[in-house]
């Protein structure tokens, strides 16, 4: 059932245009160019709807596994030390590859973070702004998308469902503008 979901996601993965932008075996994230759906403000910049952005979605396959008694101190500074070093990746990518683009905001939705009450809140630390993510589709489209992530953590990573329901998880939207992008992660 594993390998089943894990194929699933590789052709949701193309479908949605989500791609590998490095082939470094330390980078934890895939990247995907896409349009704002909805307006967005950040401290430093409004962007209106269809404003180009980059998202970011975990790599999966080398996101390092929860310890079986859930996360700790070690695994919490090697998340952080992971994304860090993929988010230096995706300066390089950037300022090589995308130099010319319009894209105006990184960002990324996940079920960690400020709704599902994870005590430490990885991503603001690392200067993103978190807003509540909406599903266009109400709470039937979250109740798929809950549905999706969850099959997602089991076959990857079980530990992580580890006191997460499927009908309570919510997502969290976080956004930053590229340049304090570039400001906050220079290049190594």
């Amino acid at each position: 059932m594993r390998r089943l979901i894990r194929c699933f996601d590789a052709q949701v993965r193309r479908a949605a245009g989500v791609f590998e932008f490095t082939q470094d075996p330390d980078c934890i994230l895939r990247l995907r160019r896409t349009a704002l759906h909805g307006g967005l403000i950040l401290p430093d910049a409004s962007l209106p709807k269809g404003t180009p952005v980059l998202e970011f979605h975990l790599w999966n396959e080398r996101v390092p596994p929860l310890p079986t008694g859930g996360a700790d101190l070690a695994w919490a500074r090697q998340i952080s030390r992971s994304l860090v070093l993929s988010f230096r990746m995706v300066r390089t990518y950037l300022m090589t590859e995308l130099a010319s683009a319009d894209v105006r905001a990184i960002g990324g939705t996940t079920v960690l973070g400020p709704a599902s009450g994870a005590s430490a809140d990885v991503l603001a630390h690392l200067g993103f702004h978190p807003r509540p993510s909406h599903n266009p589709l109400g709470r039937f489209g979250e109740g798929w998308e809950n549905a999706y992530t969850w099959s997602l953590m089991w076959a990857y990573n079980p530990a992580s469902l580890r006191g997460k329901r499927l009908r309570l998880l919510r997502r969290t939207e976080y956004w930053m503008s590229v340049s304090a992008f570039l400001e906050r992660f220079p290049a190594s």
